[in-house]
C-alpha cells in the first residue's frame, strides 16, 4: 500500500517530503490551479520517512485513511510523474491555510 498526500497540501506545498523519498515516488503537481505535491503509488515502497518530513500532516500512511484522495495521487501521475522539483519551502514558513495552521509544529 502507498502513501497519500492529502487535500491539506492543496495551496501549501512545502516539497520537504520529496528531498527524503528514497525512491522518487513524490513530484510537484497542480491540483485546481493551486500548487500539490503527489505519490505515485507504484514507486512507494512505504518506508514512512515522508510522513514526519512535512510540516502540517499532510501524508497519510495508507490509502485506506483517505481513498478520494489516493485516487487523485493515482489519477494525476500519469501527468506530472517527472515534472521538475519546486523549490523547497521551508518547515519554519506559516501554512497559508487556516485549518493547517494548528497542525504545524515545527
Amino acid at each position: 500500500m502507498s502513501h497519500v498526500i492529502t487535500e491539506k497540501c492543496v495551496g501549501e506545498r512545502y516539497a520537504t517530503c520529496q528531498g527524503v523519498c528514497p525512491v522518487e515516488a513524490i513530484h510537484a503537481a497542480d491540483y485546481n490551479n493551486e500548487p500539490f505535491m503527489i505519490i505515485d503509488p507504484e514507486t512507494c515502497i512505504d518506508c514512512g520517512v515522508c510522513l514526519t518530513e512535512c510540516p502540517i500532516g499532510a501524508i497519510v500512511s495508507s490509502v485506506d485513511e483517505d481513498p478520494k484522495w489516493a485516487q487523485i495521487n493515482k489519477d494525476l501521475v500519469a501527468k506530472y510523474k517527472g515534472s521538475p522539483k519546486p523549490p523547497v519551502r521551508s518547515p519554519n514558513d506559516p501554512p497559508k491555510k487556516a485549518v493547517n495552521k494548528l497542525v504545524n509544529v515545527k
